[in-house]
């Protein structure tokens, strides 16, 4: 079944032929719910294209027109020095303090791609004082950065020239979205498979009118008590959500997983849960019979096939008044929320007194999740906005649950049942997915069979204890290395290297682009910016950099290949170490302590049944315990409560030989019995535990075994698994065994079963047509 949506209903949400529509019925909803809408003519009949170009139509050429020649200065790429921009809000007698950053995606099989990204923002939004507005656009398909390059331009161009801007901004906002469709589907760019989805926000004194066509989304904080709660201001467009789903699948669209198109899972059998639960294969769509276009949204602009079977721009609208109670709110592209939930991201944003600072604390976070979990990241765009000074009329707060709401929109019915409303927002976006996606899963796989690991150079200059205490005082609250691991930190104090500078010289360039982070380790270093001034381009002194301020600079040079924004000369001779993009990468990427954690995990006999995904959860709850010479690990008094990995030095364990015959103690047994491994002091003996080797792997089972006793010959450092940690993230291996052995059971009893019922006289009547 075809979709109806075309040109001449672009007021309408895209339903299938037939489909009615009616107007919701009116009921109460609470405060903690907001308005979600997208609008239509106050007409009952369909809209045509020329109606919806008379909206466009000026009422006040000079003022339009003056507002449309301020777009083609995007201030917003230039920010100062800082990193961050104030504009004030004249009616609301407040601040908005901004700034915003755009990184590129990392693919490895296409290092050059263009970063299909874009944003804009513009302060003031046309000629009013009181207008501002911000938007992410997030470009897929082919053709990707031109499309968002195409509506970041043409959206704000029609939202101005729209006669019902400054009386009714919904309207406003909704027809600029669809006349941008039909300009982008009327251009000479090719946009059959390619397309952006578009989150923007227009703050118009107290009032923000938040439209979204597709999976970014837009967040606002608001305070409660002492809390700080995210409430989303959009929901994402994805078959995730039921209604979304229902309405493409009555326009025609297939929706499946890439597995159930490989048809490694049935087709008939809805297989996803939640976008948590995703694993990195989450439900696309398709045309009812071809491979295309399966994408995984269910709403942009562009995207011409896709829009046969329901992928159309309709925004949905929020209207939102802002009270005291909303410090901050953020515009982010789904690179953003793929990892990080919207309460994770506010919260991360109340850390820091400067938009900059926030923006780069979530892109980098944003970064290392994307390369623990895939093998690539996608482009991450993210804008913070402050709201400083805002106090409800004559000084009073504003009440907080006055939301504004527009004229009841048309909805369709696609179940029989009204779709609702007003959406309970928060609840809608389900929590960022924290799984490993088959191609990840694929690469640990691939590095555990081949050894195929990333090795960090060699150090270039030994570092002295004192040189070591400085960099990991230096980057001990960093926002980019507050995550890794120690193992981690060891690897990127080895990979930091030496520069020894003279007074003069320059370490980076505004400008040029850098690819190193540095640590002061001594002297005294300037920053400076090439400013514009009314005598010309001048340079200024920024701030300075020392050792004893723990000063470090270039943190984006690990992520963001951008032009650098401030230079940086030494004033003094003195020292600095730097870590290269490369070698930072590399770290995340390989994985250096999970996968060494993976193939020692594996080598346990009881753990070794259980899949690379099991396995990796399992090493992430792994922790690490040190041991200096002669100390003893356990005693047959304590017993043993945890699985030892050895990852350094060696172990000596004695033992009752009965214990030999038990047969949850491999790891106290020889290899090759015809070996003298073992040491015998009357009826105990003992054996020596090497690197890489483990013990104490009885204990996931939930056995105590007495008459064992551990001492540390050298220092030794080992991963320690408990039972509970275990149990938390696997289940318990005792389970484990039981549902393994259903599984070996199942295939054969079920084969016997299957092949009674089958007719084999009824194969000579399948024709080739048929089988095609």
């Amino acid at each position: 079944m075809g979709c109806v949506y075309s040109r001449a209903c672009i007021g309408e949400i895209c339903v299938p032929k037939d489909g009615r529509v009616k107007e919701p019925q009116r009921g109460r909803t609470n405060a903690a719910e907001i308005a979600v809408c997208s609008p239509t003519s106050s007409n009952e009949g369909e809209e045509t294209r020329d109606q919806i170009h008379s909206q466009l139509s000026l009422n006040q050429p000079g003022d339009q027109e003056l507002g449309i020649t301020r777009l083609s200065r995007v201030s917003s790429q230039f920010l100062p020095a800082d990193g961050s921009r104030a504009v004030k809000v004249p009616s609301g007698n407040y601040e908005l303090k901004y700034s915003y950053l755009s990184q590129r995606g990392y693919y490895p099989d296409a290092l050059d791609k263009a970063n299909q990204d874009s944003f804009c923002i513009h302060t003031p939004f046309g000629t009013n004082p009181d207008d501002h507005f911000f938007g992410v656009f997030d470009g897929h398909g082919e053709f990707g950065a031109e499309c968002s390059q195409f509506v970041k331009r043409k959206l704000c161009e029609n939202l101005l020239r729209s006669n019902k801007f400054h009386v009714d901004a919904i309207e406003a906002c909704h027809a600029a979205y669809l006349t941008t469709n039909t300009q982008l589907h009327a251009d000479s760019l090719d946009d059959s498979m390619s397309g952006t989805t578009a989150i923007t926000v227009l703050v118009r004194g107290r009032k923000i009118y938040v439209a979204n066509s597709g999976d970014s989304r837009a967040v606002i904080a608001e305070k409660r008590g002492k809390e700080i709660v995210a409430v989303d201001l959009s929901i994402d467009q994805t078959p995730f959500r039921v209604d979304e789903l229902e309405r493409v699948k009555l326009c025609g669209a297939r929706v499946l997983t890439l597995d159930q198109i490989e048809g490694l899972k049935n087709p008939d059998v809805q297989c996803w849960g939640t976008e948590e639960g995703d694993d990195g294969d989450p439900p696309r769509l398709w045309v009812p019979n071809g491979m295309y276009p399966g994408t995984a949204f269910t709403r942009s602009i562009g995207d011409s096939i896709a829009e046969t079977i329901g992928v159309v721009a309709n925004p949905e609208i929020v209207m939102l008044e802002l009270t005291e109670d909303h410090p901050f709110f953020v515009l982010a592209s789904d690179g953003v929320f793929e990892f990080l939930s919207s309460q994770t991201v506010v919260d991360m944003v109340a850390k820091h007194n400067d938009p900059r600072d926030a923006c780069a604390a979530i892109v980098a976070e944003s970064y290392r999740l994307w390369l623990q979990y895939e093998t690539r990241t996608d482009d991450i765009t993210v804008i913070v906005v402050h709201i400083n000074g805002l106090v409800g009329a004559g000084g009073e707060s504003a009440n907080p649950a006055s939301i504004l709401r527009p004229p009841v929109p048309q909805v369709s019915e696609a179940t029989g049942s009204e779709s609702p409303l007003a959406f309970s927002l928060s609840s809608r976006n389900q929590q960022a997915r924290h799984d490993l996606s088959r191609a990840r899963l694929r690469a640990i796989e691939s590095s555990l069979e081949n050894g195929q690991i990333w090795v960090p150079p060699p150090p270039a200059h030994r570092k002295t204890w004192e040189e070591e205490a400085h960099i990991e005082r230096a980057l001990h609250d960093h926002f980019l290395f507050r995550k890794l691991t120690d193992s981690q930190r060891h690897v990127l104090l080895d990979c930091m290297q030496r520069i020894e500078v003279q007074p003069g010289d320059t370490v980076v360039k505004q400008g040029g682009e850098g690819d190193c982070f540095y640590v002061v380790g001594s002297g005294e270093f300037e920053v400076l910016a090439t400013q514009e001034d009314k005598n010309g381009a001048v340079p200024r002194v920024l701030q300075r950099y020392t050792a004893d301020k723990l000063s470090s600079f270039g943190e984006l040079a690990l992520m963001y290949n951008k032009p650098l924004q401030a230079s940086v000369l030494a004033v003094t001779s003195g020292t600095l170490w730097a870590l290269k993009r490369e070698d930072f990468r590399g770290i995340l990427m390989s994985e250096f302590s999970n996968l060494s954690s993976l193939k020692l995990l594996r080598s346990v006999d009881l753990l070794s049944r259980l899949t690379i995904l099991q396995l990796s959860h399992v090493a992430d709850s792994l922790f690490e315990v040190s041991f200096s010479n002669g100390q003893t690990i356990f005693n047959k008094n304590e017993g043993l409560s945890a699985l030892h990995i050895i990852q350094k030095g060696q172990v000596r364990i004695t033992f009752d030989r009965d214990l030999l015959s038990s047969p949850n103690v491999c790891s106290l047994k020889s290899d090759n019995p015809n070996e003298d491994d073992y040491q015998q002091t009357g009826k105990d003996l003992s054996v020596e535990k090497t690197e890489g080797s483990y013990f104490g792997e009885w204990t996931l089972l939930g056995e105590q075994m007495g008459s064992l006793s551990a001492v540390a010959e050298g220092d030794v450092m080992c991963a320690v698994l408990t039972k509970e940690k275990f149990d938390s993230v696997v289940g318990p291996l005792t389970k484990l065994s039981q549902d393994d052995q259903k599984i070996r059971d199942y295939p054969l009893d079920a084969t016997k079963d299957s092949s009674k019922e089958i007719d084999i006289s009824s194969l000579a009547k399948v024709s080739f047509t048929q089988l095609e």
